[in-house]
């Protein structure tokens, strides 16, 4: 792209364009090199819009993390709807998806972007602590309406399923979790509660 022009949504186009290479090509291929190539625009205008190289990641990783708030506000307006094993099961389908999967590859492999991440306040492990954080939540209320016993322990219950999903979702690379096994999951460990 011509220097000058002006973009429109710079930034998600950036956002995408890293996406398809770490879907494609994992976490080591990703440069600023690469995804200027891949959304086709001017090979510095990663720098032209952060400080650095680790500082767009972190906003990437950041807006994926802001997509995992809208939804926890879904999977919370759900509590005390359909069951809780087809509650869980959806939400971790969506919360897993091939992106999200790849994006916690790459936050796993990069030691700068985990410590900015938890500069920024996120969870220990980022993406993966927020979504267990969701799901707690979610399973709390639902404890707090009585569609689970009272004495469930929903912090255990929550960090077994998203590390469950986690790993079921590392075995497949660049599909969706199968809703189906993910079901299996949820139900055999919710089962007790």
């Amino acid at each position: 792209m011509p220097t000058g022009v002006p973009m429109h949504d710079a930034q998600q186009q950036l956002f995408d364009a890293a996406e398809r290479i770490l879907l494609r090509d994992g976490p080591h291929a990703l440069t600023s090199r690469a995804i200027t190539a891949e959304a086709g625009v001017a090979k510095g205008l990663v720098h032209r819009h952060f400080t650095d190289f680790d500082a767009f990641l972190s906003e990437l990783v950041l807006d994926r993390i802001a997509r995992l708030e809208t939804q926890t506000t879904g999977l919370l307006d759900s509590a005390g709807t359909g069951t809780v094993a087809d509650n869980l099961a959806d939400a971790l389908v969506e919360m897993f998806s091939p992106v999200a999967v790849a994006v916690v590859a790459l936050i796993i492999a990069r030691d700068n972007l985990r410590t900015r991440l938890r500069e920024a306040g996120t969870a220990r492990v980022p993406l993966l602590g927020e979504g267990a954080a969701m799901i707690h939540a979610y399973l709390t209320a639902e404890r707090d309406l009585g569609r689970l016993a009272h004495d469930t322990d929903v912090r255990t219950l929550a960090s077994t399923l998203t590390g469950a999903v986690h790993l079921l979702c590392t075995e497949q690379e660049t599909a969706p979790p199968d809703r189906t096994e993910v079901h299996k999951i949820v139900a055999t460990v919710i089962r007790s509660a």
